[in-house]
């Protein structure tokens, strides 16, 4: 009997899964592996939220392969050491896995096929597994990425996407081969409390309920704070319990415009994959310097952090933080504006905050979002500033959004809700709530000097 290992990694899901239908043709039996690599923990990246997810996926994908016949082995440890000790136990005679885009992910790959060198195993790294399209399928002429999104779209569309795949019937898996117990949610500590269950299983359901609902909202109501009108896939397509080539097509089938602008986003993600893929150093380095001079201010990073700035939109975004471990794509673009623009702090301090709450934080979309706003990525309009006062008003006219989140500032009515520090006397002074932690014309000026602006 011939035996393939199929190493999940970003690709959690038995649906439109190209690694392990690649592993069930090419040999009798699989060997469905996951590794908790001791190398994540040591960079710090396996914060409780994502672990607590983490556990859910696992947990499903071991019952879904178990109704096919078949289980998931886990191990903890170096990747590289342990796929080789498994294909060695098992005579396996290949490893699929999904392609990466970070230094950790082209790390993995080169240390595995070192350590299956001399075994007779070989490595099958499969694109356009974790994304769409895979990075470098469209390239501009003379240039190994796009740096402007525009241009990457209409190139993006006009490819060709690979078809989907259905689940397999049945995954034999060799006898006696050794794995660890699963993790289960409970064990990890610190997770937020609202943080929403994780799983292909629950993946699936959701890509279901917002293509057959929301989505034909989403053009109008993706920016309605308070309406939490967008999909909240984002968990689900970075653990890959959730394809992204298979979301795409069945919105394009879906059609219509919020069909339409959702597969924009999903282009998005694309490009944040193919930047990194071409520029790895952008996880932790300026995609375009601007030679800026950050400010640290500790007890004003402390306020943002904890959704006490004074700003009732930025605390409301930055408590939904952390207590779902998620938070709305505006309030992404208004938190981020404003630590690093409005308080002038270095982006990598805001970057990293997100990454220890974010359920779905991955280096390309959080760190390439992040210097997107803060304008030493790839916006085209790098000095923007968003004005939380005004984009409450557009984006919780009604204050519902506050309000859920700030439940200080419940008795406001209205707009009042964006500006608690223009009440007078009794009425100011019986809120619980802080003063702002910045004069925002005073901030603005010193943004637009810091950046030769003025």
């Amino acid at each position: 009997m011939s035996v393939a290992v199929v190493l999940f990694t970003s690709d959690l899901r038995l649906h439109d899964n190209p690694v392990l239908r690649s592993a069930l043709r090419d040999a009798d039996r699989v060997v469905p592996l996951f590794v908790r690599d001791d190398a994540v923990h040591r960079a710090g990246f396996d914060a409780p939220n994502r672990l607590a997810f983490l556990a859910d996926c696992l947990a499903d994908l071991d019952a879904g392969l178990r109704r096919r016949g078949g289980r998931l082995i886990l191990r903890r440890g170096e990747v590289a050491a342990e796929v080789r000790r498994v294909a060695v136990e098992t005579g396996a005679r290949s490893v699929h896995m999904a392609a990466g885009v970070s230094r950790y992910a082209a790390r993995r790959e080169q240390e595995l096929r070192e350590a299956l060198a001399g075994t007779g195993c070989g490595t099958r790294v499969h694109d356009a597994v974790v994304t769409a399209l895979p990075p470098g399928r469209v390239v501009p002429t003379g240039r190994d990425h796009f740096a402007v999104f525009t241009p990457y779209f209409r190139r993006w569309e006009a490819a060709g996407m690979r078809g989907t795949l259905t689940a397999p019937r049945a995954v034999p898996v060799p006898d006696g081969v050794a794995g660890e117990p699963l993790p289960a949610r409970d064990d990890v500590e610190g997770v937020s409390p609202g943080l929403a269950a994780g799983g292909e299983e629950a993946g699936r359901k959701l890509v279901a309920s917002w293509l057959n609902g929301a989505v034909a909202d989403y053009v109008e109501g993706h920016d309605d704070l308070a309406g939490d009108a967008t999909s909240r896939l984002s968990p689900h397509l970075h653990f890959g319990t959730v394809s992204a080539a298979e979301l795409a097509h069945r919105a394009r089938e879906k059609g219509g415009p919020g069909a339409e602008a959702f597969v924009r986003q999903l282009a998005w993600r694309d490009f944040h994959h193919q930047v990194l893929a071409a520029r790895p150093d952008a996880s932790w380095s300026d995609y375009r310097p601007r030679r800026d001079r950050w400010r640290h201010d500790e007890d004003e990073i402390t306020a943002w952090r904890t959704g006490r700035t004074g700003f009732p939109l930025v605390d409301a975004a930055m408590r939904q933080l952390a207590h779902e471990g998620w938070m709305h794509n505006r309030g992404r673009m208004l938190a981020a504006s404003f630590l690093t623009k409005t308080l002038y702090v270095d982006w990598r301090v805001g970057a990293r905050h997100f990454l220890d709450l974010l359920v779905d934080g991955d280096v390309a979309n959080n760190q390439l979002n992040w210097q997107w706003v803060a304008g030493t990525g790839t916006d085209t309009r790098p000095n923007r500033v968003l004005n939380p006062v005004i984009q409450g008003k557009r984006f919780d006219a009604r204050g519902d959004y506050v309000r859920r989140w700030v439940p200080e500032l419940a008795e406001l009515d209205g707009a009042a809700i964006h500006e608690p520090w223009k009440l007078q006397g009794l009425d100011r002074a019986r809120l619980e709530y802080p003063d702002p932690v910045v004069d925002l014309a005073e901030a603005r000026a010193r943004f637009e000097h810091a950046r030769g602006l003025d």
